[in-house]
């Protein structure tokens, strides 16, 4: 019995996670994936904190001028992120995350 309410328990969190993703704009989105990546940079896990860092990187923009600049800064953080996971560098990655993180909520706030 404790593995279907289990299931059923962990349905309910996909679901409403999806619907939470679903309603939230691009920026918002952003800050759900630092936020995942950084949950998992705390649990060591390079798999998952890798993958986020790669969503994050598949997300900047290269072809506008404007944030061309921006975008090839970002790129080196996140690649040196990737690098110091999997030399297991977690505080170096949290850090950088975390601040990174914090930069974005203030310009989201600051629009």
């Amino acid at each position: 019995m404790q593995t279907s309410t289990t299931s059923y328990n962990n349905r309910k969190i996909n679901q409403y996670l999806t619907n939470e993703i679903n309603n939230v704009g691009p920026a918002q989105l952003i800050i759900k994936v630092y936020d995942f990546a950084i949950l998992n940079c705390q649990r060591h896990n390079m798999i998952k904190t890798n993958e986020a860092i790669q969503v994050l990187i598949n997300a900047l923009n290269f072809e506008n001028e404007a944030a061309r600049e921006i975008s090839i800064g970002l790129i080196k953080l996140y690649q040196f992120c990737q690098e110091q996971m999997r030399k297991k560098n977690y505080d170096e990655v949290y850090k950088i995350l975390s601040e990174l993180k914090e930069t974005w909520q203030t310009a989201l706030t600051n629009r």
